[in-house]
Formats: C-alpha cells, structure tokens, sequence
C-alpha cells in the first residue's frame, strides 16, 4: 500500500515512544522531472526503521547511511542530483534534481496533532523555520500549497483520499484491491445481504444502510469520490441524490452512454437536479480504454481517479478534440 502521510507521521510517532531519533524528510523542491512530488515525506529513526519515499531509487540508500549514523540536529537543506554522475548514482531521471529539507522531528506534540488532524479530516498547514527549526500549525486555506522561501519550508498536511464504492459485486473488489494499493481508504455501501456475506476484501470498511445514508453520513469532500457499480439503479441512484451536491471531487456511475443519459433525465424530472449538478456525473465510469471485464473496469476507473488527481481531465480534453 502507498505509504499516506498518516502513516509517516504514525511511524515517527512510534520511534518517539521507543526512545530513538527520528528525522524527517520532505521534498521541498524539484528541478526537471521527479519521481516524487513536492510534499512528499519520508522519516528515518536512528534504530533503522522508515516509513515513506522522496525518490523510490537510492536516494533513500543514501539517506539512511546518512541519517541513522548522524541524525541532524537543526533542519538542513540538502540536493540530490546536482550533476550527471550524481543523477546516475541516485537513479534519478535525467535532469531531475532535488532539494530535501532534512529535520529533527523530536516534538510529540506536533506529531500527534498532525495525526489528530488527519483523523478528524483536517487540513493543517505546517511551516518550518529552517534557521531556528521553530514549528508553527495552522488551518490551510484552500490556495496553500507546499513551497520552499528562503527562510521557511511550508508544506500542507491534509487528510487521505477517500473512496466509496456503491456495491459489494466482483467490480468493487478489483477497484478496492486496486485502490488500497494506491493509498485510498476504501469504504463499501451494499445493502444487499447476499453481496455483504460474501465480501472479503483486507483493509476496507464494509458501512451500514443504505446508499443515501451512507453518503450522508461519510460526508463527502474533496477527497472523496464515490463510484456506484451495482447496476441497479434503485442503489446507485441513491447514492447520487446526495453525491451530485456534495463537494466529492468525482462520482460516477457504471453504465453506458444510453444508460447515463436516461440516469440524468430521471434524476432530473424526479429529484430536481440542474444541468450543472448533473455535468458533475461520470459516465459510463473510466477512461475509454476499451474495458469489459471487471478487473479492466476498476484500472479504467482508477486511472481517471488519478488524472483528475492530478489536474488532468483526459475526458474534457477527449471532447474537445472531437
């Protein structure tokens, strides 16, 4: 599973209570192409266990060597991939290059409230001074990203994506599997008994009642993003009614062409929705890539998932070629 910051900050937490030093890692910035994003955390304790990645090659190698023999003692900027030689010893790819803030993270309390925070759902705004190593938290507001100055390194801790899939059949469990690995909490809505019986996918939450009320009751923000795969419209229609005016950054429905504009017509002379609620609806669910079985549907699914993610809507882009 792709390690969250959750689990970062879970890990540092455990050194803490152990008794050993713990440094943490964060890309701070990035020059030509880079395996990892800003943002991105790993932590070292001097006992040699580790949580996260800021490469996924041998900059983490490196840093252990480093780290676990002499822990820093005040943050520290450092760069990797300066030059070609070093690029090639690093694996990095050509032309990439990055600055790692590295810093003692001794403070139990920031720790535990970074954790709080992402439990709760919260999205907090964490600045380092990089000359005093003083540490200040604070609610992030909706344009704060994680940027380096000269004097400061800020970067956004804020809660995991959260996926909820409508439906317990043999296309959820390949999304949930698929899911898991790319660092989702997976969450399931069926009503169904037959369907409930026989799930058994590890590290997702099986929810009570039905898809309306579960939707109500996760809440849905910009980190979630709810998918109905029953086929039935009696339940996945459900879980739209509260879904397409919630603040879910995707839902989407599995069905064809036909199917979603019939879904859009009745959701619209039953239930009053406008055009610009339903605009929000993604379907048939996935990029086009041509899926039929189940296991085709969740990667089509999660690769859209991903894309948007990103910044990228492959789908608009597809329309406006056409």
């Amino acid at each position: 599973m792709q390690t969250t910051q959750l689990e970062v900050l879970q890990a540092a937490l455990e050194g803490l209570n152990r008794g050993v030093k713990v440094t943490l890692v964060s890309v701070a910035q990035t020059w030509g192409t880079s395996p990892r994003p800003v943002g991105s955390l790993l932590v070292v304790c001097s006992d040699g266990h580790f949580a996260g990645s800021v490469s996924g090659g041998c900059v983490e190698e490196d840093l252990f060597e480093r780290l676990i023999e002499s822990p820093p003692t005040q943050p520290e900027v450092t760069l990797y991939g300066e030059t070609e030689e070093e690029r090639h010893r690093f694996g990095l790819p050509c032309g990439g290059t990055l600055a790692l803030i590295l810093e003692p993270f001794s403070d139990v309390a920031v720790v535990q409230a970074l954790i709080d925070a992402l439990h709760q759902r919260r999205t907090l705004t964490r600045t380092l001074c990089i000359e005093t190593g003083d540490i200040q938290l604070g609610d992030s507001q909706d344009e704060d990203i994680a940027h380096l100055t000269e004097t400061h390194w800020v970067n956004i801790f804020g809660p995991v994506w959260r996926l909820l899939i409508i439906g317990a059949g043999q296309t959820s469990s390949y999304l949930a599997e698929m899911a898991n690995a790319l660092g989702y909490r997976v969450l399931i809505s069926d009503p169904r008994p037959e369907y409930r019986q026989d799930w058994s996918v590890a590290d997702t939450e099986l929810l009570e009642g039905y898809p309306d009320d579960v939707v109500r009751a996760v809440n849905p923000d910009r980190r979630t993003a709810i998918v109905a795969l029953t086929h039935d419209p009696k339940l996945d229609d459900l879980a739209l009614l509260d879904g397409l005016r919630s603040e879910a950054f995707y839902v989407g429905a599995l069905g064809s062409l036909r199917t979603t504009e019939n879904r859009r017509q009745r959701l619209k002379e039953h239930f009053e929705f406008t055009d610009e609620e339903l605009d929000r609806l993604r379907g048939p669910v996935g990029l086009p890539i041509g899926s039929k079985a189940p296991p085709e549907i969740a990667l089509a699914v999660l690769a859209e998932l991903t894309a948007l993610r990103n910044g990228i809507d492959i789908k608009a882009q597809l329309q406006s070629q056409s």
